[in-house]
């Protein structure tokens, strides 16, 4: 619940909050005639969203138990966290001229006359960030399945979901009211580091399928078994899974790659977050 929470609710954000900047200037400039081509966009998106992500589900879900659902589960895994270590320090670097760029960007849509750019502009924004869900979802929904096997599991992922969505539906209309003056740099700057560690645990669970399947043989075997003590399969084990990528059983090469990655992808983007960017003369 808590990953998917974090992750619709930090990818909730960017999308509405880019499409709460151009209600704002729309609204602010009198072209409120123009919101039907920003909801047109978005709902064009989430159409995309939701039937790639039901049809990649059951074509995955077709090779259940068998090696060819190890392979789809291992790169959902890589680029997963590939696409939320990227996304997330790109954010921190671009927070900042976000408003300015899509003012432009709409300026030069309306200036032109092209109605189809503010729904293709709203389009792109809202169907990057939700095919980037999409993966982590299913991500996460692999992962899950795989540790427990319980539908239990997959309400609570899609309660974290529906939370998520509820939450940064609420913050992009307090951007809307503010005329998108909110600055959101610390905002996501905490949940960036947050992402870090659920990249990190992707990424253990990545390894730990690639040994599975004989790809990996360095650094295999059992570092420790804490099983009898926490479980990955008990709902205080998957809490820790899924918050600290934490594993009962792991190899040597699964817990060294699952800290290595947190410690320098969290000190890279603390680090980079602390330099203020130098202002043009």
């Amino acid at each position: 619940m808590i990953p998917t929470l974090v992750i619709f609710l930090r990818e909730g954000i960017e999308a509405s909050m880019i499409v709460a900047i151009l209600l704002a200037y729309l609204k602010q400039i009198g072209q409120r005639r123009h919101f039907r081509d920003v909801f047109a966009g978005v709902a064009g998106a989430f159409g995309l969203i939701f039937c790639g992500g039901i049809a990649a589900y059951f074509l995955i879900e077709q090779y259940d138990g068998s090696r060819v659902q190890t392979y789809f589960e291992t790169a959902t895994y890589l680029i997963a966290a590939a696409v939320l270590t990227y996304m997330t320090f790109w954010m921190q670097s671009n927070a900042r001229g976000l408003s300015g760029d899509l003012k432009r960007k709409s300026e030069e849509a309306l200036s032109t006359g092209k109605r189809f750019g503010l729904a293709l502009l709203s389009f792109q924004a809202v169907g990057r960030e939700g095919l980037e869900t999409m993966v982590f979802t299913l991500a996460i929904i692999f992962a899950n399945t795989k540790q427990a096997g319980t539908p239990v599991h997959g309400g609570l992922i899609w309660l974290g979901a529906i939370l998520g969505i509820a939450i940064s539906l609420g913050i992009a209309f307090y951007i809307y009211k503010l005329g998108a003056k909110l600055n959101l740099r610390r905002f996501f700057r905490i949940l960036g580091v947050v992402l870090m560690i659920f990249a990190a645990g992707l990424v253990a669970d990545a390894i730990q399928n690639m040994q599975e399947l004989n790809w990996l043989h360095l650094g295999a075997g059992q570092l420790w078994n804490t099983s009898r003590f926490v479980s990955e399969d008990s709902n205080f084990g998957d809490i820790l899974h899924q918050l600290f990528g934490y594993a009962d059983r792991p190899s040597p090469l699964q817990a060294t790659s699952w800290a290595l990655y947190m410690v320098a992808g969290i000190s890279l983007f603390v680090y980079l977050g602390r330099i203020k960017p130098q202002k043009k003369s």
